[in-house]
């Protein structure tokens, strides 16, 4: 479990950023929504967010700011202070709507695609050594996802855990399909008698 995982609802101190990047290149207004949303930006409105005022973030956010400037844009951040406590609640829980939703879309990952190409792979009785590969390098992803996902729960939102036991899920059922390939595999070189 990462630090910024534990932390949870200890974050109590936000960051405001609002930027403007030209009209022209939609590929660059892109790149700086993809940015913040890696980093668990949660959007106010068009190009205005808050993150947790944390030094990691903080680092992070420096660096999207220049690309910012790079691209000959402009960016305005500062700390918030005084929120009320309808205001920091209204923030809490954007950030566990946001946590959430990506929980929910790991769930539905492992259930919609990871265990039906593994069914799909039965069925068709494709037990090759690729394929395990292939599959295996999906549950890597969704490992990879998850992980960040963890990172960026600033609030402990629902879901974790959830989308955790999917992702053991996916593990098991990978382990299960690599034995009936190793078994698969290993028949089919005893059926072919001596050479």
């Amino acid at each position: 479990m990462t630090e910024l995982a534990q932390r949870g609802p200890a974050v109590t101190n936000w960051l405001l950023l609002t930027y403007k990047v030209p009209t022209q290149s939609s590929r660059a207004r892109v790149a700086v929504w993809r940015d913040l949303k890696r980093l668990g930006a949660l959007y106010l409105q068009q190009a205005v967010c808050v993150l947790p005022d944390l030094p990691e973030v903080v680092t992070a956010l420096a660096q999207v700011r220049k690309r910012i400037g790079d691209l000959e844009g402009t960016s305005f951040s500062a700390r918030l202070a005084d929120l009320s406590d309808d205001d920091h609640t209204q923030l809490i829980d954007g950030f566990r709507s946001n946590s959430e939703r990506e929980y929910a879309e790991i769930i539905e990952e492992c259930e919609t695609k990871f265990f039906k190409e593994i069914e799909f792979e039965r069925f068709r009785r494709n037990f090759t050594y690729e394929e395990t590969e292939e599959i295996g390098q999906d549950l890597d992803k969704l490992r990879r996802w998850l992980s960040k996902i963890i990172a960026r729960d600033w609030v402990n939102a629902s879901g974790r855990t959830e989308a955790e036991a999917k992702v053991a899920e996916c593990a098991a059922m990978l382990e299960e399909f690599e034995a009936e390939v190793f078994e698969y595999i290993g028949q089919a070189g005893s059926d072919a008698g001596p050479s």
